[in-house]
């Protein structure tokens, strides 16, 4: 249908009239992707948060329904992919509103792990005409007996957010799962929706293989942000991490005053619990006021907290990435970052959760916890400023995935093997899928593969008379419909009180450091621990000094683009002509690095020797991350004990590194160009690091996935340690009677790519080797030093130890400062 025709039919007519009735008129981008859908094709949105394109999308198969109702079979017509479950409850209200003012009858409803066991019911007799799904409830579904019941009506999936799910595991369970309904139900449109990302192309082509035809549609308009960072009172010249931020809550509560709602954002669950108490301290009348959000939150807690953001009842709420979605938070008109977001991308999104229409600005406070992150200010605004996007790498192979998959296929009335290969074979997961390997899978999932024979449990599926490869046994059946899934998180326990009453979830590694009558604050509330029971923690309402619970996965890693920006901001931190009032304001810090060693420019890579009563110290800066970060500081450490004998202890941050010995170091420049040498990197990554330690720990998860370790059981959980003995035990068989095993070979591969960071490791060394090598030594510790020094004593000091011997270090500093002068 061309473009004039969609715009002057029926359907369109009706949705622009309720849009003007509201106010509202379509943007272009939305009118393209109405005409496209009409038109009969696939395609990706791509918009500014606040700008509709979610609607885009929406109102597209509205319409073209309106125009075509023959086309259209009772039943579940429009399925819709979230990658959250509080965006899907979001989303689905207000579609539900928009159907019933436009005087639809069509139902809208949410499947996910928050809806009862009742509901389930009712859609699996019958279908809504919309339904919001997660991609492990869509896997679900596919694992039902009555799954060609469910999808025959299917017209369009919607797939939201794709740039959150683009090279992750989920990711790849949408596009198996997309594959798999395609080629089984018909010609069934793919509509992404995404915010830009660095490689949207690719992004497309993913999610929507050629040669279906796809359309990409991107918005003209874009959404203007207001960054501003919160400066403390002072510079502090020797910074370190985490104890800044709470010292800026007396700055931030004036902000949360003057606007009408906040989300104030954090990285991690524990700095948002931390963050809870600090605003209720230090103005208690936010009492009733703020509320907490994060994922161990119980989930009806979290669903009144974003009803009630939704209609304006609350001031606040301190949240993580759990809100980092939604659909619209009209009264949310400020946000509020705690500390570095790491990625161009996140801040951008978290950023459009304030004045979420079209034609607001969306303001962001950034509030540092130490100095150092106000450079990372001005890196995000010349990222923002520049539309320097962080590009999402899309996994292969994960054979872990894809042998999940086809239990769940079997499981919900089967497959033939030669059809689902081809199927598979039409993802870019699995475009080079060879058949050796599909028989491998086959193998794996009928015998266990080669060590499988005399385990019955690992005996999955089996071929019936009709040719079809299905699940026979009942208990496996059930064992892999709770297990579905690639999200593999630490062994988690369920709160509650002892008087009844569900609280949220902790997980296990941090409870079992506890003893009864112990403090900890969860959702807000200070807790005290009475007994635990198998997988439950019971507990009482307390008050008083509680411990902040860790969850580990803990800090974000700073992205290579942040980093790109941050080493220019750096450099451009010592020239008289710096405009940026983030560099202006900590010119103080930079005079002192200077003074006691160097800022290097853009083509310089510094490297410090510092000696101090403790020992010998080593720094390097390469400004790559905390993961980087963490393997060259074992590549350097491996390198110099190759010169002479030395043991090391290490330290990090997303700066650079510390490799600390009471060993006098001894280098010279010869030496320092030689263990920087980016000859034989991987070789020698591989002699630094236990290789095949941290395989064994990454096959925990893959082993998880693929189904030879169990982690859920009706009414229990295997606990982390029993998790990691299982898959340990299978890890060593293979590697001793089946090295050329799959699964074995991605844990090497994910180790490469994930931990290792190969392809960003093979670019640092290729940078630092293109620049002048700045080799300083000093008697104290720099402002660039400090905080990584400070982050190496944060394992083994309480905070207020940890406070009280900074403060120390921070004083010996300015007296060695001042002999000096």
């Amino acid at each position: 249908m061309s473009e004039s025709k969609t715009n002057t039919s029926d359907g369109h007519k009706i949705i622009v009239d309720w849009m003007h009735a509201k106010g509202n008129r379509p943007f272009q981008f939305q009118e393209k992707t109405w005409s496209a859908y009409a038109a009969g094709k696939s395609g990706m949105v791509v918009a500014p948060t606040g700008f509709g394109k979610t609607f885009s999308v929406f109102l597209a198969v509205l319409q073209d329904f309106m125009n075509k109702p023959e086309h259209y079979k009772t039943g579940l017509k429009l399925l819709w992919i979230t990658p959250i479950r509080s965006l899907a409850k979001d989303l689905g209200r207000a579609m539900q509103e928009a159907i019933d003012e436009i005087g639809l009858d069509w139902v809208v409803d949410v499947r996910n792990g928050d809806t009862d066991v009742k509901r389930k019911q009712q859609q699996s007799k019958q279908m809504p005409d919309v339904l919001l799904v997660t991609p492990e409830s869509l896997h679900l579904l596919i694992a039902q007996k009555a799954r060609d019941r469910f999808f025959k009506s299917l017209r369009c999936i919607a797939v939201d957010e794709w740039h959150e799910l683009l090279g992750t595991k989920r990711g790849v369970m949408v596009e198996l799962a997309l594959a798999f309904l395609r080629h089984s139900y018909g010609k069934i449109r793919i509509w992404g929706i995404t915010a830009t990302i660095g490689n949207l192309d690719q992004a497309m082509d993913v999610l929507i293989p050629p040669p279906l035809k796809s359309v990409k549609i991107v918005a003209k308009e874009k959404k203007e942000i207001a960054i501003l960072p919160v400066f403390p009172g002072e510079v502090e010249v020797l910074p370190w991490a985490g104890h800044l931020g709470g010292k800026l809550v007396e700055q931030v509560v004036p902000i949360i005053l003057a606007s009408k709602s906040t989300i104030v954002f954090t990285n991690t669950r524990s700095q948002s619990e931390m963050w809870y108490q600090l605003l209720l301290e230090a103005y208690p009348d936010f009492a009733g006021q703020i509320a907490l959000h994060h994922s161990s939150i119980g989930g009806s807690i979290r669903e009144w907290i974003e009803e009630a953001l939704s209609e304006g009842k609350l001031k606040a709420v301190v949240s993580t990435s759990s809100l980092d979605l939604g659909v619209d938070f009209k009264p949310v008109d400020t946000v509020i970052q705690i500390g570095s977001s790491k990625g161009v991308a996140r801040f951008m999104q978290r950023a459009g959760r304030s004045g979420h229409s079209p034609f607001e600005v969306s303001k962001i406070y950034v509030v540092p916890t130490h100095s150092l992150e106000l450079i990372e200010v001005a890196a995000l605004k010349e990222a923002v400023h520049l539309g320097t996007i962080e590009s999402r790498e899309p996994m292969v192979q994960t054979f872990d995935v894809l042998v999940q998959f086809l239990v769940t296929v079997a499981l919900g009335g089967g497959f033939r093997k030669e059809n689902l290969y081809q199927v598979m074979k039409d993802t870019h997961a699995f475009t080079y899928l060879t058949e050796d390997e599909w028989a491998w899978c086959m193998f794996f999932i009928t015998q266990g593969g080669q060590i499988g024979a005399n385990y019955q449990d690992f005996h999955k599926v089996s071929e019936n008379e009709d040719g079809l490869m299905v699940v026979p046994k009942r208990r496996i059946a059930m064992l892999h419909r709770m297990n579905i899934g690639v999200i593999v998180s630490e062994a988690m326990m369920r709160v509650r009180f002892t008087s009844g009453g569900y609280i949220g979830m902790i997980e296990e590694y941090f409870i079992s450091k506890l003893k009864s009558g112990d403090k900890f604050i969860l959702a807000g509330r200070v807790l005290e621990l009475a007994r635990i029971k198998e997988m439950t923690t019971y507990v009482r309402l307390s008050s008083g000094k509680a411990i902040t619970p860790s969850w580990l996965g803990g800090r974000l890693p700073l992205s290579s683009n942040l980093s790109h920006f941050l080493r220019q901001k750096l450099a451009a931190s010592i020239k008289p002509t710096a405009k940026e009032a983030e560099l202006r304001f900590l010119k103080p810090l930079f005079s002192r690095q200077n003074i006691d060693s160097h800022i290097p420019s853009e083509n310089e890579f510094l490297v410090e020797l510092i000696h101090t009563r403790e020992g010998y110290h080593l720094f390097m800066y390469p400004f790559e991350g905390r993961l980087v970060h963490e393997v060259m500081a074992a590549l350097m450490a491996y390198r110099i004990s190759q010169l002479y004998p030395i043991t090391f202890s290490m330290a990090m941050n997303d700066y650079g590194f510390e490799l600390f010995s009471d060993t006098e170091i001894h280098l010279d420049n010869d030496q320092l160009h030689k263990i920087l040498s980016a000859d034989h990197l991987m070789d020698d990554v591989l002699s630094s690091i236990n290789a095949t330690e941290m395989a064994m720990r990454k096959f925990r998860d893959i082993a998880v996935v693929s189904g030879m370790v169990v982690q859920t059981f009706p009414g229990a959980q295997k606990n982390n340690k029993s998790l990691q003995s299982s898959s340990g035990i299978i890890f060593k068989v293979l590697e001793d009677h089946d090295p050329q095993n799959l699964l074995l070979r991605q844990a090497y591969t994910e180790v490469f790519n994930q931990q290792l960071e190969e392809p960003r490791l093979q670019s640092a060394f290729k940078r630092i080797n293109a620049s002048n090598i700045i080799f300083k030594f000093a008697t104290s510790f720099t402002p660039l030093s400090f905080p990584i020094k400070v982050d190496s004593m944060r394992q083994s000091l309480s905070s207020e130890d940890l406070a009280t011997r900074v403060r120390r270090m921070q004083e010996q500093g300015d007296k060695l400062r001042k002999r000096r002068r």
